[in-house]
This record gives C-alpha cells, sequence and structure tokens, in this order.
C-alpha cells in the first residue's frame, strides 16, 4: 500500500463521494476507484459500502482511519523536514575551532543559529592539524584552523594572530626589555602534540630572533600555561588570543619582528557536498562583506 493509495482512501473516507474524492485529488473518478480497490484486494477485506449515498465506511474501514491519517501526516512531516535537509535548513553542524578563533568561532555561530534555529551545532576544540585531518576524513563539516591547509581543503581567510609573551605580573617585565633578557626567563611552552602549529610557530620566532630559550616545563592545554604563568612559574609565547582568557595576575606583551603573525580561516572539504555547510560558510562571507 503505498502513499497514493492512502490519500485516496482517505479523501474518500472524508468526503463520500467519488466525484469530490477525485476531485480533491486531481484524478479522475475511474483512477480513484482502482486505488481503492487496490487497497480492498491487498487487505482482502471491503473498506467501503457502496450505494446511493455514496460511500460509507465499513467497521474496517472506520478502524483504519484514524491510522490512515497518522501516516499521511508523518509523510508530510518527513516531507517538509526532508526539504530542510536538502536546503541546508535543518540537521547537525560539526566544526572546529582553536584559540586563535576562541573568540570568533563562537560569534559566528552565535549569528548562524540566528538564521537556522533548528540546526544543532557542534563546536569542538581542536589543534589545527587534527581538524584538517578530520575534515578529510568527513568527521568535521568545517573548521577555523591556522593557515595555510593542504588539498583539497578550501579555506576562506578570516583573521591574523601574532605572538605575544604571557609573562606573570609579578615580574613587571617591559616589551623593550624582553628579547635582550630572553634567555633568563623560564619559559613555558604547550605540548607539541596539542598545538604543533604554534609550538613552531614559537620555535621559527626564537631562531629568527636568534633567542635561546630556556624551557622548563610543557602543558596539555593553555588554561594550564596560563596559570602556570600566573603562578610565576615562568613566561610563554602564546597567540594574542588569549587576551580573551588570560587569568588576572597575567601580562600579555606584544612581540615584534619575523614570525610573529599567522592567519587563521575557516577551512572546509569541497569534494564532500553539504548544503547545511554551505550555508554556514554562505553566512561568514556576508559577514565578511559588511565589515
Amino acid at each position: 500500500m503505498d502513499n497514493r493509495q492512502l490519500r485516496a482512501f482517505v479523501a474518500l473516507a472524508e468526503l463520500g463521494r467519488y466525484h469530490l474524492a477525485a476531485e480533491r485529488l486531481c484524478i479522475t473518478q475511474p483512477a480513484l476507484s482502482k486505488q481503492i480497490q487496490a487497497i480492498e484486494l491487498q487487505l482482502g477485506t471491503r473498506l467501503f459500502e457502496r450505494g446511493r449515498q455514496g460511500a460509507q465506511l465499513t467497521a474496517n474501514g472506520a478502524a483504519l482511519l484514524p491510522r490512515a491519517r497518522e501516516l499521511l501526516a508523518q509523510h508530510e512531516q518527513f516531507h517538509l523536514y526532508a526539504l530542510q535537509v536538502v536546503k541546508g535548513e535543518t540537521g547537525r553542524l560539526a566544526l572546529g575551532f582553536g584559540l586563535s578563533s576562541f573568540h570568533l568561532a563562537p560569534q559566528r555561530v552565535a549569528a548562524f543559529r540566528q538564521r537556522f534555529p533548528a540546526v544543532v551545532v557542534g563546536l569542538e576544540d581542536l589543534p589545527s592539524e587534527r581538524q584538517c585531518q578530520l575534515l578529510l576524513s568527513g568527521d568535521l563539516q568545517a573548521g577555523f584552523v591556522r593557515l595555510p591547509v593542504v588539498a583539497p581543503l578550501q579555506v576562506l581567510p578570516l583573521l591574523n594572530d601574532r605572538l605575544v609573551l604571557a609573562a606573570p605580573r609579578t615580574m613587571a617585565l617591559q616589551a623593550e626589555n624582553l628579547l635582550a633578557d630572553f634567555h633568563r626567563f623560564p619559559l613555558l611552552q604547550l605540548e607539541p602534540s596539542r598545538g604543533r602549529g604554534l609550538s613552531e610557530q614559537a620555535l621559527r620566532f626564537i631562531a629568527a630572533q636568534g633567542l635561546r630559550a630556556n624551557v622548563v616545563q610543557q602543558a596539555e592545554d593553555i588554561q594550564t600555561l596560563l596559570a602556570l604563568v600566573a603562578a610565576g612559574i615562568g613566561v610563554a609565547l602564546l597567540p594574542q588570543s588569549i587576551v580573551f582568557i588570560a587569568p588576572a595576575g597575567v601580562d600579555i606583551l606584544p612581540l615584534s619582528g619575523e614570525q610573529t603573525q599567522w592567519q587563521v580561516g575557516l577551512a572546509w572539504n569541497p569534494q564532500r557536498p553539504d548544503a547545511l555547510r554551505d550555508n554556514f560558510i554562505q553566512g561568514i562571507l556576508e559577514s565578511e562583506r559588511s565589515v
């Protein structure tokens, strides 16, 4: 029994006249009669009594009518939901972000949710390298990552981040004295496995400036690293984005020179068609144009 037959059954049950039911369904009366007969043949029972008064439901027909209406309503709901999925207006959007996009990513997600409230957005803090792996495998739909990325990933550049020195406020360091005395400061670092891009950026900066680093401890996350800095254990080379999460007791000092800047952008895999992701990208494009 298909959806057309269910519609024919419900229409005839509600209207009680073949010509009226046929008009509602935009089919001929003979076509309607064939659909009703096909249902009755499949079920092995009569659903209607035919007479001068039109078509009257039998006991079996009356028992089946409520369920038939429910199934038609569910089919309509599924059809509407399917259209929303195809248009990228509902579903789940899996996104990644890193420290450099700590402030940007939630803003973009909030703006997207205003336009598409039926979408469930998952936002996970992941290193850029891991995000790119998940984008290629299809486990992430888009990610805010450090640029550049490898093909076939495509990117939309969004902002520039830069290295700063996070230092204990108790040290009362001055920016102009940083490089000359850099080797004297105990250096705290993020574990390379948790942020390879940041670790390599810091190493390139140290090499470009001809500095010597006195590494004393590594941490697995930025929050722990900042807590160690605040406790006076040492200093750390970190993205300027830490201004949004730095605890009291940490001074953020600017750095200049080579290897201090990098780009951050939104990355996705264009080889995986995804209307929901494309709506998210389009929203960011429109936001960038309006700035």
